[in-house]
Order: structure tokens, then C-alpha cells, then sequence
């Protein structure tokens, strides 16, 4: 019998393949748990979860993307800690990030991003989807087999983001040689070459963003970069170039990293799943439905931080000032109370789509939107150009006793390399 409490969540690696019985005995003990190794307040309850996420004046977002580590810039002492939060907030990694920002400021850069994803855009982004879709089957098709993350899924959720953006297709194979590794080469399985990975993305993204925004304000164009360009604040004044900068570039990243997990986990379940496949083949009304569900079951960002400023209840258990939270969807969208029979697969499930694999409330992922659509352009197209879809049982062993490498990270979930063998459509 494994001793969960032995075990340090955010730094052994054990629980990497499999986190899920760790969840299920957190949740056991009680659905709001103190962890024993870093102190932090896990919750993995349904309700809870979204009883933090809703309460912002109660719960700093100072800490969402680094939790406990590196820990606050000084100690928090006493029963509100708010002040101390926004005098050192600035010191903590990646304060500039939507994520990690709270009211008011979050409120007015989020209102500038959600300004661009209007339903017109993301209509036209769509119908990119489509044309995308084609040229990146197009890569690898005759091969009858790919490397499913590195040959799809990264590649075209990143240029999905750059469309929606209004970066010019003329500059695409910049973005994915510099963040992507580049076009697939023939002969490779991944298609993860190139030396996009010696720079440092954020600094490419800011520096690329802020050249567009710069000259389509100094020239502006009847494009979506220009309506980015120029976008005010709430209250009418003109962001700097770099806040513009940082805006797109966290879209930008956001809107790939839940998607390339959610793309794998789908084409996962297709590729050991032959009912499910041949039921989404026979019934494409059901795709939308199978998309939810499998953000439920394999939540693609594990869980998000909060810090507490004051003493707060939630579940009847009492969280003190300057706790370190982590709402775990990954066991919350597996809540028995909220989701009958939460481990299994149900591609009918009547409530997938209260999952809160995208967060919940005022950090609700910008890119939700993309998100589902990019997960139903891909499996339509994949269905439509590849038969009798299959796990490589080279790479990843036959079934029943399948190897997947997960990525060794406690906040994201996902595979590292899905290989996929398949019967081209003539």
C-alpha cells in the first residue's frame, strides 16, 4: 500500500504518470487538505475549487504559475497580508503575466485581450483552422505514422494562435523555427529539431510583438495587429507598447499549452479507444461532447496557486493569511459529488462541460475558445484523412502494458511523444 504522505507531490517524481490516486486520497482525507512537505492547502473538491477561484478580494493570483517555489520575497505575518502582497509582487517570477495579475490591473488587461476575440475573429480564425489542418496532415500523411505532438499538435496550435493574433503568414515559419523546432524534416519521427529552444521565447515574443504593434502605430493597416495596435485600456488611455507586447505573447502561449494536451490526450484515446473512434467516425455531432469529456478526465493544467491575503473558510476548513493554495482541476473534474462514476470515460456524459480544465471565473483561459475548436477541426480532419488509427506498439508497447512519458512537471499534464501508426485515405 503506498504511503501518499510520504510522498512530496512538487518534487518526486513517482507521480508524474499517474497523479490520480494521490488526488483520490487527498480527497478521502477531506476535499481542502494541508500537504505536509511545502505547507501548501491543496483542494480537490468541485465546489471548493470554484469557492477560491470566485473569491479574488479573499485570494491573491500573485503566486497562480510558481506556487510555493521560490516561496514570497519576505515573510507573511499577520492577519492580512495584502499590503505586503502588492509592495513585493513585482519581485516574484512572471508578474507581468496575465495570470499572475489581480484586480484592478487584471481587470483592464483583460478587458484589452478580450476586445480581439470577438465571434467575428474567431470565425475567421476558424476558417484558418481548416486550411491548417490539410497543410499539416499534408507533412506526414503518406508515412502512415507520425509523432503525433511534435509533427501536429505544437505546430498547429501555434500558428492557430498566430492567425488569431494577425502575425502575417509570411512570417509563420519564423515563429515556428524560433518556438517550434521547425518544419518536420523527411525521415524524422517528432519533427523537434532546429535550435528554437536555445532562445528564450518570452524575449522572441515581446521583441516580435512589440515591432508589430510599433510600426502598425506608426502605419496603421485594415488588419487584426493594427486593431491590437490600437486598443485602449477601460478608461481610454493608450497601453505602452511593451503591455500590448505582453498581452499577445501571453495569449499566445496560453492558447497553445492546454491545447497541444488536449489535442494528445484526444488522439490518445482514439488511437486505444476503436468503439470511440469508430463512433466519433460514424457521428460527428458527438465530437464537441468527446472534446469536453476528454478535458475532464486528463485536465491539462493539473492545478493553479493562490495566496491567501486574510484568513478565509473554505469547506469548513480554515485557511490562514499568506497560505500558499493550489486548486487541483485535475481532481477536482473528478469530484464523485459533481461527475457519477468521475474515472471513467463517457463520451455521452451530460455535464463534461463543467469540467474547469480552462480554471474557473475572472483567469478563465483566454484560450478556451481556440481550445475547443482547434480540438474539433483536428479530430475531423485526422478522422477524414487517416484510417484505422493506432497506437505504435514499437514505441509505446502493445496494449495492455502501454509506456507514456509524461511531462515531469506538477502543474501541467500531458505526454511528452505520442507515435501514432495509421491507413492513409486515398
Amino acid at each position: 500500500m503506498t504511503d501518499f504522505d510520504a510522498i512530496d507531490f512538487f518534487r518526486d517524481n513517482t507521480l508524474v504518470a499517474d497523479p490520480y490516486p494521490y488526488f483520490e486520497h487527498l480527497f478521502d482525507q477531506c476535499p481542502v487538505q494541508r500537504e505536509p512537505h511545502h505547507d501548501v492547502m491543496m483542494v480537490t473538491g468541485y465546489e471548493e475549487a470554484i469557492e477560491v477561484y470566485r473569491d479574488t478580494a479573499a485570494f491573491s493570483s500573485c503566486n497562480s504559475v510558481t506556487g510555493p517555489f521560490p516561496g514570497f520575497p519576505v515573510p507573511l505575518a499577520g492577519d492580512d497580508v495584502g499590503a505586503l502582497i502588492e509592495q513585493h509582487r513585482d519581485e516574484l517570477p512572471f508578474s507581468d503575466q496575465l495570470p499572475t495579475l489581480d484586480p484592478p490591473v487584471h481587470t483592464a488587461h483583460r478587458a484589452l485581450l478580450m476586445r480581439l476575440i470577438t465571434p467575428k475573429r474567431l470565425k475567421e480564425n476558424e476558417e484558418f483552422m481548416w486550411r491548417l489542418a490539410d497543410r499539416q496532415i499534408d507533412e506526414f500523411v503518406a508515412d502512415g505514422q507520425c509523432e503525433f505532438i511534435g509533427d501536429y499538435a505544437q505546430p498547429f496550435a501555434m500558428l492557430v494562435v498566430a492567425d488569431l493574433l494577425g502575425v502575417p503568414e509570411s512570417d509563420h515559419e519564423l515563429f515556428r523555427d524560433r518556438l517550434a523546432g521547425g518544419r518536420r524534416r523527411t525521415g524524422t519521427v517528432g519533427g523537434t529539431g532546429g535550435d528554437g529552444l536555445k532562445h528564450n521565447p518570452l524575449e522572441f515574443l515581446y521583441e516580435q510583438f512589440g515591432m508589430y504593434i510599433t510600426e502598425r502605430r506608426r502605419e496603421p493597416r485594415a488588419d487584426v495587429m493594427t486593431g491590437l495596435a490600437t486598443a485602449t485600456f477601460p478608461d481610454g488611455s493608450v497601453p505602452d507598447v511593451l503591455d500590448v507586447a505582453r498581452i499577445a505573447a501571453n495569449l499566445f502561449a496560453a492558447g497553445q499549452e492546454t491545447t497541444v494536451r488536449l489535442l494528445a490526450t484526444a488522439l490518445q484515446l482514439i488511437g486505444e479507444r476503436p468503439d470511440l473512434q469508430q463512433l466519433l467516425r460514424d457521428q460527428r455531432d458527438r465530437v464537441p461532447n468527446y472534446v469536453e469529456e476528454a478535458l475532464r478526465i486528463e485536465s491539462p493544467v493539473k492545478g493553479d496557486f493562490r495566496l491567501s491575503r486574510v484568513p478565509v473558510t473554505i469547506g469548513g476548513v480554515e485557511i490562514p493569511a499568506g497560505t500558499t493554495v493550489m486548486v487541483v482541476n485535475g481532481a477536482a473534474n473528478r469530484d464523485p459529488r459533481r461527475f457519477e462514476n468521475p474515472t471513467e470515460f463517457d463520451v455521452d456524459r451530460a455535464n463534461a462541460r463543467q469540467h474547469i480544465a480552462f480554471g474557473h471565473g475572472i483567469h478563465t483561459c483566454p484560450g478556451a475558445p481556440l481550445a475547443r475548436a482547434e480540438g474539433r477541426v483536428s479530430i475531423e480532419r485526422l478522422l477524414d484523412r487517416m484510417r484505422d488509427i493506432r497506437i505504435s506498439e514499437a514505441a509505446h508497447g502493445p496494449a495492455g502494458a502501454r509506456r507514456y512519458e509524461y511531462a515531469p512537471t506538477y502543474i501541467l499534464r500531458g505526454l511528452r511523444a505520442l507515435h501514432l501508426e495509421f491507413d492513409p485515405t486515398s
